[in-house]
């Protein structure tokens, strides 16, 4: 059956439409904003950072305290948000939640991290007493899906540890070489190789110990200059330390405290990332005005300032944050 004009040009116009209604719908959900100072951002309360850089883009990760003045932990999915100039940020739809992973009994979606590797991005993330899991996507704004159906490590694989909430706060490192290696845990430090396909451990699972190392939580990986850098929470309420070696098994030496108590918050969780030629510090507090507590916190943004001999300037906390980029 022929159309016709007026057919055809209604059937166009139709489908012109229903798609600019579809991309209308899309942009609808993303949720753009300006920081004005730290808390960076204030329409939602956000914790445990974790940064990275791909093309032009610094992406963060965090997880997601639902509301203000909580008496304890209420954290059921994870947030991410992108930026080009630190100043102008996109929240896009929610990536993540602790329910996509059938196993994870307990219910909390606690802290993660995100890696890149091979075309793919991997967010281990944390779920309180039931394990590290590990979800995947092809793009790094997600939707991500659980990669493996069970989790990656447990309370058995931390073998130093006799507390529940022993396996969390994951974070990756990929070497120059091409390595992939995971840190993590509460009380003790654990670290190992991820198999190329990153969603299995390759080999033994070893501690980090070293003079001066008190660890609550929080480790986290980055190289500068030929030196590894172990950044962690210290003590409770938690400060961020730091320790150095030259290679990515130590031995570490420590170097001191790097972040002092962040305010109105026991606890601490940094992130540390180079982009566009400056170093940045993530981290959360409890400042979020009349509303932030310990368990209901805010995701920061500070400068992080290197020495000459490759020590770290203690990091100023600022109401004012970092400055956009040109």
């Amino acid at each position: 059956m022929k159309l016709s004009i007026v057919n055809r040009f209604s059937i166009w116009f139709f489908l012109l439409l229903f798609g600019s209604m579809l991309q209308a719908h899309s942009q609808d959900s993303l949720y753009r904003f300006k920081a004005k100072g730290n808390p960076v951002i204030t329409h939602k309360f956000t914790a445990d950072p974790a940064a990275i850089v791909e093309d032009g883009t610094l992406w963060m990760y965090t997880g997601h305290d639902f509301e203000g003045r909580q008496k304890g932990y209420k954290m059921k999915d994870w947030c991410v948000f992108s930026t080009t100039d630190m100043q102008n940020w996109t929240e896009h739809p929610v990536p993540l939640k602790i329910t996509d992973f059938s196993w994870a009994k307990s219910g909390d979606a606690f802290a993660g991290h995100v890696a890149k590797k091979n075309g793919k991005y991997y967010w281990y993330i944390s779920t309180n007493w039931t394990g590290i899991g590990v979800a995947v996507s092809d793009h790094p704004e997600g939707p991500f899906k659980d990669a493996l159906g069970k989790p990656l490590l447990t309370n058995e694989d931390c073998f130093a540890s006799d507390h529940s909430w022993a396996c969390i706060d994951p974070a990756i490192f990929t070497d120059d070489d091409g390595q992939s290696w995971i840190f993590w845990g509460n009380g003790e430090c654990y670290y190992a190789k991820l198999k190329d396909n990153m969603i299995e451990i390759d080999g033994e699972i070893k501690q980090v110990k070293f003079e001066g190392f008190v660890f609550e939580e929080a480790p986290w990986i980055h190289q500068k200059d030929g030196k590894y850098y172990l950044t962690y929470a210290s003590g409770f309420p938690e400060k961020i330390a730091y320790a150095m070696a030259d290679q990515i098994e130590g031995p570490y030496e420590y170097k001191g405290i790097l972040n002092e108590i962040a305010g109105n918050s026991n606890t601490n969780h940094q992130s540390i990332v180079e982009f566009k030629g400056n170093w940045y510090f993530l981290y959360h507090n409890g400042g979020m005005q009349r509303e932030g507590n310990s368990y209901s916190r805010s995701v920061c943004i500070d400068k992080l300032v290197y020495n000459p001999d490759g020590t770290i300037k203690r990091v100023v906390m600022t109401s004012e944050s970092v400055p956009p980029l040109k």
